[in-house]
């Protein structure tokens, strides 16, 4: 999921010509799953309307201190508002706006629950060349950021006065990457590079017949996820599965056999910083496809020969460098821990995860897993939950690495 999802955003708008570019800005932060309050000025109603913001926020917008109501006056609290937000986004802010953020001004519901908001605040500035190049504002953005506000510089470009320079505000796009960057910056894998494997893989024998397993892809595509919340930069190279991910910054790479599921390996594996190896590789393959479905008959086992598929993180393992972490997955039936942990040296890996088929709860298309995360020095045994929560403890591990 989004480092995003689930957080709560305030997002204010105030009276300048960029202020369209505050509805993209929604929809990007609605897409990444926030929740999101709007605060308008009056001076932003020159140039938008409450009921575009209201209907792609399925919420409110806050535009006064006190509204009327079927004859009866209500208070838009804004200490609520402060206390609900994790985050408030002011963008477009105009000259105006920042120089009454830096003075306490108060005239407005957007600066009453700014003063209120003890969490990070991010500003736009959204002005022409000559305002933003000015002293006063100049100081006004120096006070705000040494108060612990963080300022999104504007862009240059031609501006609504005709002049060309500094003074767009940012797009929204890149305003998006600058508040999940800040926020990818406190967790543990940070700027990691993290490719996962996921799913089975298919080895053909005909146009219509295939040797495969039963892995469903659940755990893979969980690990996956919880990766990329927890900061990582994430590919996930899965085989055939139903399973789709909602995390838009989750680069995807379907395949098919082992073999495009080593290609593809390969081709990422010199940019990656963790490889976590979980899907369920056939072990054989036929030794030849054929391109048309054979017909049932007595001999058809001695027509089809298989042979051993590479073993893809021993491949990897052959040629990562110092710096790289291959953890893998060992999914045992008897004598588990010990089969782990043979697996784990025999292959070279930092660390394997092991999965008994033999614990309820666990094994094939379950929503839920028990595993033992193992490396040389530890074995610590992750108890029953869902496969997001175990993905988590299992990354967290990793990270301990």
């Amino acid at each position: 999921m989004s480092v995003l999802k689930d957080k709560n955003i305030l997002l204010g708008v105030t009276g300048s010509i960029a202020a369209y570019k505050s509805v993209f800005l929604l929809r990007l932060l609605k897409k990444e799953g926030c929740n999101v309050k709007v605060l308008l000025t009056r001076s932003a109603l020159d140039f938008i309307t409450p009921l575009t913001f209201s209907t792609l926020s399925n919420n409110k917008v806050y535009i006064d201190f006190v509204e009327d109501e079927k004859f009866e006056k209500k208070w838009n609290n804004h200490v609520e508002l402060a206390e609900w937000a994790d985050y408030f986004i002011i963008s477009p802010a105009t000259s105006s706006t920042i120089s009454k953020l830096v003075n306490g001004n108060s005239d407005n519901i957007l600066l009453a629950t700014f003063l209120s908001f003890s969490k990070t605040v991010f500003f736009a500035p959204s002005m022409d060349l000559e305002m933003y190049k000015s002293p006063s504002t100049s100081a006004n953005i120096k006070t705000l950021i040494e108060r612990g506000c963080i300022c999104i510089e504007p862009s240059e470009g031609f501006l609504a006065s005709g002049m060309q320079g500094k003074g767009r505000v940012e797009e929204p796009e890149n305003i998006l990457e600058i508040l999940k960057n800040h926020i990818r910056e406190n967790l543990i894998l940070n700027k990691k590079k993290i490719l996962v494997t996921a799913g089975p893989t298919y080895e053909m024998i005909d146009s219509v017949r295939f040797i495969g397993n039963f892995s469903s892809g659940k755990m893979g595509f969980a690990i996956a996820e919880a990766a990329s919340n927890l900061g990582a930069d994430v590919f996930l190279v899965t085989g055939p599965t139903q399973l789709k991910t909602e995390d838009i910054s989750i680069k995807v790479f379907n395949v098919t056999s082992a073999d495009e599921m080593l290609d593809q390996c390969l081709k990422l594996f010199s940019q990656i910083d963790i490889c976590i190896m979980n899907a369920a590789v056939s072990d054989y393959k036929p030794a030849k496809k054929f391109d048309k479905k054979l017909k049932k008959k007595t001999d058809l086992l001695e027509e089809v020969k298989l042979v051993l598929n590479k073993d893809i993180i021993k491949e990897l393992s052959d040629v990562k460098s110092d710096n790289q972490i291959i953890v893998g997955f060992a999914l045992e039936t008897d004598d588990e821990l010990n089969n782990a942990k043979l697996k784990l040296k025999n292959k070279n890996l930092n660390a394997i995860v092991m999965n008994s088929l033999n614990d309820p709860g666990s094994g094939f298309d379950s929503e839920t897993n028990q595993v033992t995360f193992i490396t040389e020095l530890i074995s610590k045994k992750i108890n029953l939950n869902s496969k997001s929560v175990v993905a988590h403890e299992i990354l967290t591990e990793i990270a301990n690495l």
